[in-house]
């Protein structure tokens, strides 16, 4: 659910004069490039525009080129999976939330170059860059699990996956159409996106269930790869204790390895190496992700294929690279991959890419490896978990018990959130418990 590794917060001040050059003087250079119009890469292009204005140093228009070549940008639409939202509500068309002083680069990345500060793109095209900002994400490998990719398209398997847009309601649709039988939920071992989802749509899927007088004739488990509920022990044993409580059998340490769709069959493979097989009416599965194939190898990522940034400044860890930053899902930074962790990574990442450009030096921000999960735990409740590196409790409300579902949460995450992503974050106007004023460093 979080890396397992964990890296010390370097305090370091290098100084990178040497590799920024003072005006853009070509067609393909750009004095700031980020890769992946995705949550990260809109939110902090736009905050980092923002920054040089408000000190008076101001960008041209054109000066900050995103790449991506995605016809939209999604959001949310695990939402979709329990019926809060339509699924034409979680995507906007990519090219209309790029503001025109933002220049557009509809194409993909394919090279890095970081010695001579360049990209390549998959049309051959060379991109120079002063500072590049890497926001793109995360892979999700379908093909993973034997048996899935074919599962999902096949309207009788009975298996589905809130992780697609193209998926997400199918979900919902199979939810709505059980009347009996077993109903699985999967997590795989290692690294997910947003690491509460694969029990947000279990315990949504249980609680409609219940609501409609099917409960009793279904049989609900979870089979996580993982050795407990969730990564932060606060969280973890409530959520076990609810688990319980609502009779769902947990199956801990089993990592789904393929599936029979014909014979409604999951396979699933323990620590020990030996293998079980489990007979299912509907299957809910999380994919197992990892790094985008064209970081992999490439000289900016670490060995396990995510871009080496130093945790707490977000800047390459090679001081070479000192021009070089990641936020988000791509980075190694050991965090949840959130669009709260991004939402709490950018303004640090923006604050320091300005002071390095600037002063040719670091400044003082530091992301504290925040991040988020509302977990939700039936219709009108929700557990809010926040927290930190060293999985250490870090909640925005101190007086309440935030790992006790309630409905003022469930609101937060159902209403607030989603409008103030669309109208603030991919703007760069949102910052998470700071609503709209953009936090401080001294």
């Amino acid at each position: 659910m979080l890396c397992s590794r964990r890296l010390a917060v370097a305090s370091s001040r290098a100084v990178y004069p040497s590799r920024f050059s003072s005006t853009s003087t070509t067609s393909n250079k750009y004095k700031i490039v980020v890769v992946g119009a995705g949550s990260g890469g809109l939110s902090v292009a736009n905050q980092i525009y923002d920054r040089f204005a408000a000190a008076g140093k101001s960008l041209n228009p054109g000066d900050i080129a995103i790449i991506d070549s995605a016809e939209y940008h999604y959001y949310q639409v695990t939402l979709v999976g329990s019926g809060l939202r339509s699924k034409s509500t979680t995507r906007q068309p990519l090219a209309s939330l790029i503001p025109k002083h933002l220049t557009h680069i509809s194409d993909n990345v394919k090279t890095f170059s970081p010695d001579s500060s360049s990209v390549t793109t998959t049309t051959g095209h060379s991109i120079l860059y002063d500072a590049l900002v890497v926001a793109a994400g995360l892979q999700i490998n379908w093909s993973g699990i034997q048996g899935l990719p074919q599962a999902l398209v096949d309207s009788s398997s009975g298996v589905s996956s809130i992780y697609s847009y193209d998926t997400c309601d199918k979900a919902w649709n199979d939810i709505e159409s059980l009347r009996n039988g077993n109903a699985i939920f999967t997590q795989p071992a290692g690294v997910v996106k947003c690491a509460g989802a694969p029990q947000k749509i279990m315990w949504m899927a249980l609680d409609r269930f219940k609501r409609t007088a099917r409960a009793d004739k279904i049989k609900v488990d979870f089979y996580t790869g993982m050795p407990t509920m969730f990564s932060v022990k606060k969280y973890s044993d409530v959520l076990d204790r609810l688990r319980q409580e609502r009779g769902v059998g947990g199956y801990f340490q089993h990592d789904l390895t393929s599936i029979d769709a014909k014979n409604h069959k999951a396979n699933f493979k323990k620590t020990d190496g030996s293998t079980v097989a489990v007979d299912y009416t509907t299957l809910h599965v999380t994919p197992p992700m990892g790094p985008l194939d064209f970081l992999k190898g490439s000289p900016i990522v670490d060995s396990a294929g995510w871009v080496s940034v130093d945790p707490a400044t977000l800047q390459h860890t090679k001081p070479e690279y000192g021009n070089i930053f990641a936020l988000g899902d791509c980075s190694s930074a050991p965090t949840s991959k959130t669009a709260t962790a991004v939402i709490a990574q950018a303004p640090v990442l923006t604050e320091n890419l300005f002071s390095v450009m600037d002063t040719g030096k670091i400044s003082t921000a530091k992301y504290d490896g925040y991040t988020s999960c509302p977990l939700l735990t039936g219709y009108g409740e929700l557990l809010l978990a926040e927290f930190k590196y060293g999985l250490e409790p870090k909640e925005t409300f101190p007086w309440m018990d935030q790992s006790k579902p309630n409905r003022f949460f469930y609101h937060l995450k159902k209403d607030l959130f989603p409008a103030a992503y669309w109208n603030l974050m991919v703007k760069g106007k949102w910052f998470g418990n700071k609503t709209i004023f953009r936090p401080s460093f001294p």
